[in-house]
């Protein structure tokens, strides 16, 4: 491992340029795309180095996001690698697209610079994009750096390809917060990651009017199959057993990768679904996703040193969503935040908070949970805001009384 981690170099990128060189990195046969604030620097950075003639990749400029995510689905159908990035409206507009590639089971990977939905028209971060799709049958994977977004863009290929996957994989980070933010980043020898994530391996079916001989799974030409058939009720919800199963399945994949990936790099971003920091003996835990993971932890740092027992858990996989990492390293707390930076409208909380509060349904062993709902269009979480939340927290561990379920921070009055 130390003799792979002295082969890397660190450059100051920004998230999104990070993840460009993940890309570029890939061996990636097909990049659609679509510019679109907070992201466009991805595709711009890519479409440099396929002009250079750093990477045999075939960059499709086109009309919009609808259109950058069919022609990724079409390479995919036919074999190749394919990744495309979006944003906010960019992805909105995809919705259509998001349902056929997890559909027809292809494994396409795309960076998701969350940013909020219009209207009003905001170009800052929330996660109203991203989980707006959350039903999509997309793996949903969170970063919280820019150095985490280089490492899960390289891991989500490999993760999407595994023959017990087959699906979509959606790499999330903060818009602006990390896109545009400048970090050092440790970049991996090229060659070490190509052979990371080898080539695309499709997996193999029998072919009935063929004598049952096995051929890829792809649309080559030659071998007349079928993707995305019409289904009738008879058969449709047949199709869709097979989607549940892989994503269960992707738990056990992302935890795999995640290892493997910390064997070649020396970096390792807990079991891969979630990292946990200070919950052993802690009363008090805040749950979330991205980049405010790393603002809170450091509140609770300095609040453990004041001899205050909190922790952090940062759900890194929002999709599959891990059930039972959640209730195991949260059953001992006495009071758990949910802090959400999407609003789910109508609905009694934000859509973390109901995830982690439907885990611990059937859980002997259960904590206090609350939603505090905080970020929107961008707004910043400062330590002070988190210090008082972690307090309030504690006095409820101490006294019992909720004053209020589902909680909005930073909101002028």
């Amino acid at each position: 491992m130390a003799a792979e981690r002295t082969q890397e170099i660190v450059m100051g990128l920004n998230g999104n340029e990070a993840v460009a060189w993940a890309v570029k990195q890939c061996n990636v046969d097909v990049v659609a795309a679509y510019p679109i604030t907070p992201q466009t620097i991805i595709v711009e950075e890519f479409s440099e180095f396929v002009a250079n003639g750093e990477v045999n990749t075939e960059f499709v400029p086109v009309e919009s996001e609808h259109s950058a995510l069919s022609a990724c689905v079409g390479a995919a159908a036919v074999g190749a690698r394919a990744f495309t990035a979006t944003a906010s409206q960019g992805l909105a507009l995809m919705w259509e697209i998001l349902y056929i590639a997890a559909g027809l089971r292809l494994p396409i990977v795309m960076a998701v610079v969350n940013r909020a939905l219009s209207a009003p028209i905001n170009i800052h971060c929330d996660h109203s994009d991203a989980m707006g799709a959350r039903d999509s049958g997309w793996v949903q994977l969170y970063v919280e750096d820019s150095q985490e977004a280089y490492d899960t863009v390289i891991q989500a290929f490999r993760i999407a390809e595994h023959p017990d996957v087959l699906l979509p994989v959606m790499v999330n980070l903060d818009g602006f917060f990390l896109s545009h933010t400048l970090q050092d980043v440790r970049i991996l020898p090229d060659e070490v990651v190509k052979k990371f994530v080898g080539t695309r391996d499709p997996i193999k079916i029998k072919v009935p009017y063929l004598g049952d001989k096995e051929v890829p799974l792809v649309l080559d030409g030659e071998t007349p199959i079928t993707l995305g058939p019409l289904a009738l009720p008879d058969y449709y919800f047949e199709h869709k057993m097979p989607q549940v199963e892989a994503m269960e399945k992707a738990k056990e994949v992302i935890k795999e990768v995640n290892e493997e990936y910390a064997r070649l790099s020396g970096r390792k971003y807990g079991n891969g679904l979630t990292v946990a920091y200070g919950l052993d003996d802690a009363e008090a835990a805040v749950v979330l996703l991205g980049s405010a993971a790393g603002t809170v932890r450091y509140v609770a740092r300095e609040l453990r040193r004041e001899g205050y027992k909190v922790g952090v858990l940062r759900i890194r996989a929002f999709r599959p969503f891990p059930v039972e990492d959640v209730v195991e390293k949260l059953s001992n707390v006495k009071v758990v935040c949910v802090m959400d930076r999407a609003i789910s409208y109508g609905a009694r909380g934000g859509p973390l908070f109901m995830e982690v509060r439907s885990a611990f349904y059937d859980s002997p062993e259960k904590p206090i949970i609350l939603n505090y709902i905080y970020g929107l269009g961008g707004r910043d979480l400062p330590p002070a805001v988190a210090r008082k939340i972690f307090l309030e927290l504690l006095d409820i561990a101490e006294t019992g009384r909720v004053k209020q379920l589902i909680n909005y921070v930073g909101v002028r009055e």
